[in-house]
């Protein structure tokens, strides 16, 4: 045979037989590689790490893809891992165009997602691992899942897995199936998938149930959080199926009675209770009386005599309380509580112990621009306005007489008991001097005094007793005065003429420039003086600093807070 010829034949060989799957018997195992006999002239040699994982004997027939007749050395190429990879390829293909569904290990986290053995390799990205995005990756390696084959090339032997639409086919079927079969009042089990501020997402065989914040405890919860944890296993009860929009709620409290059954029967108006501080707000506290159970104490209700602003300022979170059940809403699942009520109301019998009429001691508490605050005991405070510190005195403020912790008698003079306020007075510890004040005091007379106030429109002069009587500025000089300091001082002795005794406006008019007056002279002056316009010409010794403003039982100055 010519030599054309046999290379003809050869070349004929090799375009029907190289790249086939053919078989082979193993005749060799060496530490590098196994020899295959397929009954062509020469063997072929295969890496034994094509092998691994796999006994091999001598003898054993294998499946192998003929790559090369003859190589360089004269030896038969094959590959065991080929044929595998080209037969599995054709299922791959198969099995893709069949729409079904592939097994396959994963190996290992690459860039995007996961690389999978399902008899090649394939790529399955992150985004279709799971309906929930994976947090870490490597907690799949090394597991068997089944995938869908989304996506094929031929030409790079390229193909793309998703896990997720397996799992998404399987929910709708159960979620179907549970639709089907569940009724509003069952009690069934589920996995919290997650959690939000207004609840939790219950996954009940592919079926998510949304589990309120209000449905999860017949007590207070704040957060969900509280209750639950993330892929916990939970017992609900179905509330509401809407089978329409596949919609479900849940409910975890149901499961358990409801403590707001017999409520009045177990918390009676007036019963002492005790429990915990789960919530401190500006209005009041909130205590736990019983499991599922809170009361409130309003801010008002924590105590008779103090005036409490903020609830923080006297009870913390958490702390353990006694208090009085004041009243129960069993519609609106709301028990009023009141810690005050386990002592006894001193504003009860407060005029027995402070009769009006009576003389009381007591410390100067505080100072306001209206009066002065009185300790008579323990949270007990009267007030004593400025008007009655004194019978002849225009007090402007009462620090002019009185300072805080100087111990000071009064009167009662008033007691409101609604309002919790008591009216105290100075001045009623004595006569009122205007009673008999012409028998002092008469026009004509000249008095001696100091000078105690200067206002715009004249100076005040304190007189013996002291009462106080005013020298309007015209009665300062024969000069024209243009400003009272011109010729007065607070200090300043002096010596005037009374020129008006007005009981009813409780005020005594005097001047200076009259001190060496005729009596014809002193009842012009007298009438000048009268012609005065009350409303700006002259104030009334009452009036002129009178300060009207209202008043509470244990306010702090404000002022001198600031």
């Amino acid at each position: 045979m010519s030599t054309e010829l046999i290379a003809l034949i050869d070349k004929s060989f090799k375009e029907i037989r190289e790249g086939s799957i053919v078989i082979g018997r193993i005749i060799e195992i060496q530490p590098q590689v196994v020899l295959v006999d397929i009954g062509y002239k020469s063997e072929g040699a295969i890496p034994i790490s094509e092998f691994e994982d796999e006994d091999i004997e001598v003898g054993n027939d294998i499946e192998v893809l003929l790559e090369r007749l003859e190589n360089d050395e004269g030896m038969v190429v094959l590959s065991k891992e080929k044929a595998a990879h080209k037969q599995n390829w054709d299922k791959i293909v198969k099995v893709f165009h069949d729409g079904g569904l592939v097994k396959g290990k994963v190996k290992a986290v690459v860039k995007g997602g996961l690389m999978v053995n399902v008899g090649v390799e394939a790529f399955l990205p992150g985004s279709q691992i799971d309906i929930i995005p994976p947090k870490d990756l490597t907690e799949y390696v090394g597991n068997i899942y089944e995938f869908k084959i989304v996506k094929v090339n031929d030409e790079r032997k390229n193909v793309v897995l998703s896990r997720r639409e397996v799992i998404e086919a399987e929910r709708t079927e159960q979620r179907q199936a549970f639709l089907k079969d569940v009724n509003v009042g069952d009690a069934v089990e589920g996995i919290v998938k997650n959690i939000t501020d207004f609840g939790a997402f219950v996954d009940l065989q592919g079926m998510d149930g949304l589990l309120h914040i209000t449905d999860m405890s017949w007590g207070r919860v704040n957060h969900p959080s509280e209750m639950l944890t993330i892929a916990q296993t939970v017992k609900v009860q179905i509330l509401e199926v809407d089978k329409e929009k596949e919609r479900v709620s849940l409910g975890l409290k149901q499961l358990t009675p409801n403590p707001w059954e017999d409520i009045e029967k177990r918390f009676p108006v007036g019963d002492h209770v005790k429990g915990k501080i789960t919530k401190l707000v500006p209005y009041g506290a909130f205590v736990e009386v019983a499991e599922g159970v809170e009361g409130l104490i309003h801010v008002s209700e924590l105590s008779w005599t103090k005036r409490i602003t903020r609830p923080s300022d006297v009870l913390e979170l958490g702390q353990e309380v006694e208090a009085v059940v004041l009243g129960i809403n069993i519609d609106e699942q709301k028990i009023s509580l009141g810690v005050r009520q386990l002592e006894p109301n001193p504003w009860e019998n407060v005029e027995s112990r402070f009769p009006i009429g009576s003389q009381i001691k007591g410390e100067v508490r505080n100072l306001t621009p209206y009066g002065a605050f009185i300790e008579l005991e323990d949270g007990i405070d009267g007030m004593v306005h400025v008007s009655d510190l004194s019978w002849t005195r225009k007090i402007n403020h009462p620090s002019e007489m009185l300072k805080k912790g100087d111990e000071l008698q009064a009167v009662v003079l008033e007691i409101d008991k609604e309002s919790q306020r008591i009216s105290l007075g100075v001045k009623q510890l004595e006569t009122d001097p205007w009673e008999e004040i012409g028998k002092r005091f008469n026009v004509g007379d000249t008095v001696k005094g100091t000078v105690a106030k200067i206002a715009a429109f004249g100076a005040f002069i304190q007189l013996e007793d002291d009462v106080d009587g005013l020298v309007h500025i015209s009665q300062l000089s024969e000069e024209h005065v243009t400003k009272v300091k011109e010729v007065v001082n607070i200090g300043d002795e002096v010596e005037a003429r009374v020129i008006k005794v007005d009981k009813v406006e409780r005020r005594i008019g005097l001047s200076i420039k009259a001190a060496s007056y005729s009596e014809e002279e002193l009842k012009k002056e007298t009438a000048a003086f009268d012609a005065l316009r009350p409303s700006s010409d002259l104030v009334g010794l009452e009036q002129a600093f009178q300060v009207a403003e209202e008043w509470r039982p244990g306010e702090e100055n404000e002022e001198e807070e600031k």
